[in-house]
């Protein structure tokens, strides 16, 4: 097959290649194995509890329901996976908001290079550990016990134990996908649990469109049309990007003399992809998980202040809302200074011999750059907001309650992880395609 190396790759290359070529097959291949070993997970029930009074007590919890959307059913199923991947997402949190605070924290991830980074991980994963023996024992304690069959110590220990261990699990297999699989492990691990959950999900808006009659029927179709337009809005949103013009200057290597060419330099709209609205809705949780804390539940006065949060952060609610659009705007700001540092930028364009027209090189760059920066993701997460809440308003308006749970922001993961996995897939496509030329 015959293919320009200018061009982006077809879905027929891509498909041959994943079919063909060695090492991208065999990256697809471990993804897949180590989705479907998670899969099974969840279906291993955690011991000693009565699970059908579990998942009727907690049918109708918004908080519960959205959690158990993110861990594909292993809550209500009360699997060993039941926690998934939020105690590492929400180490995450905990260790970025800290390297922007700490400056020994900031040094090891900005100048200690890969082994600053490698430290920083580990870091992480014993915040996650840490954090996730605090909630299985909050859930254990404030949830469980009623369900329990024989309570009691012993109970207790073996069932954090479980769920601890299987959160680290979990946790240790999406490092091994975004290692040695493709695309992030933590986005497809989300990305997997609220695929699992679709199907009930459609099934009781189909049973519910056929059992209401004609209006239910005009209610899910305009849902769905909502849905749709925002699928369009995400695309736009992560695919946008605004190309800055730079000129590399004339110079002279040797004899040889290369002219003055014009490229750009591509800023995307959102920078942070789908995790600015992955770590907004766990921090949503986090009153939720911290009420059930036993700890917690006997301070009269945390207990109450927490329960009006959790109830203020009901989906649809206006403060939840607020909250929700301001993590966004917030989270968005804070990936897009990791990712992009415009005085670096700057220095780079600066070694290179290329400049922005009209614009001196060096400081005025960097402030240019950081100017445009700040607009582009202010821009971005405000519609990422918009494309969050709207569907979440309009199900409310219609009163299609099936979907609840699955909103838009499950909607925006689903997205998100589906376009930056087939933009890595590519990536590895198109490196085929060198190696092939390079062979030739």
């Amino acid at each position: 097959m015959v293919v320009s190396r200018d061009k982006a790759p077809t879905a027929q290359e891509t498909f041959l290649q994943m079919a063909q070529a060695a090492g991208l097959r065999g990256r697809v291949l471990i993804t897949i194995g180590l989705l479907i070993l998670v899969r099974f997970g969840v279906k291993v029930p955690v011991p000693g509890i009565n699970l059908e009074a579990f998942a009727e007590g907690i049918r109708g919890n918004s908080v519960l329901g959205f959690l158990d959307i993110f861990s594909g059913g292993g809550l209500t199923a009360l699997g060993i996976f039941a926690l998934g991947i939020l105690p590492f997402i929400n180490a995450s949190i905990i260790i970025q908001l800290l390297t922007a605070a700490l400056p020994s924290l900031e040094n090891l991830q900005k100048n200690e290079g890969e082994a600053g980074r490698r430290k920083i991980s580990q870091i992480t994963r014993y915040v996650a550990l840490g954090w996730a023996i605090i909630q299985s024992f909050g859930i254990t304690i404030g949830l469980l016990r009623p369900y329990a069959i024989n309570y009691g110590p012993a109970f207790v220990i073996e069932t954090v134990l479980a769920l601890t261990a299987g959160s680290m699990f979990v946790m240790w297999i999406s490092e091994l996908i975004t290692e040695r699989g493709i695309g992030n492990g933590a986005s497809l691990l989300i990305f997997v649990n609220i695929v699992a959950v679709l199907p009930t999900t459609l099934g009781n808006t189909i049973e519910f469109a056929t059992k209401g009659g004609r209006e239910a029927v005009v209610q899910v179709v305009v849902l769905l049309l909502v849905f749709l337009a925002t699928i369009v809005g995400i695309v736009f949103v992560q695919e946008g990007t605004r190309r800055i013009p730079i000129i590399s200057a004339r110079r002279q290597v040797g004899k040889r003399l290369y002219r003055e060419r014009k490229n750009y330099l591509p800023l995307r709209l959102n920078q942070g992809g789908v995790m600015p609205i992955i770590f907004a809705s766990a921090v949503l949780v986090l009153p939720a998980s911290l009420a059930g804390l036993p700890f917690v539940a006997k301070a009269e006065g945390a207990s109450k202040v927490l329960q009006s949060i959790v109830t203020a952060l009901q989906p649809g609610n206006w403060a939840y809302v607020l909250v929700y659009l301001t993590l966004i705007v917030f989270f968005s700001y804070f990936y897009a200074s990791l990712i992009v540092n415009p005085v670096d930028m700057s220095q780079n364009l600066k070694k290179m011999g290329a400049s922005i027209p009209g614009i001196r090189p060096g400081k005025a760059t960097s402030e240019y750059l950081e100017g445009v920066l700040n607009r582009l993701t202010f821009l971005g997460a405000i519609f990422l907001g918009l494309v969050a809440t709207v569907p979440t308003a309009v199900e409310s308006a219609t009163g299609v309650q099936t979907l609840r749970g699955f909103g838009a922001t499950s909607l925006l993961i689903l997205v998100g992880v589906a376009i930056d996995t087939a933009k890595q897939i590519q990536t590895y496509v198109i490196s085929q395609r060198y190696e092939g030329m390079v062979k030739k």
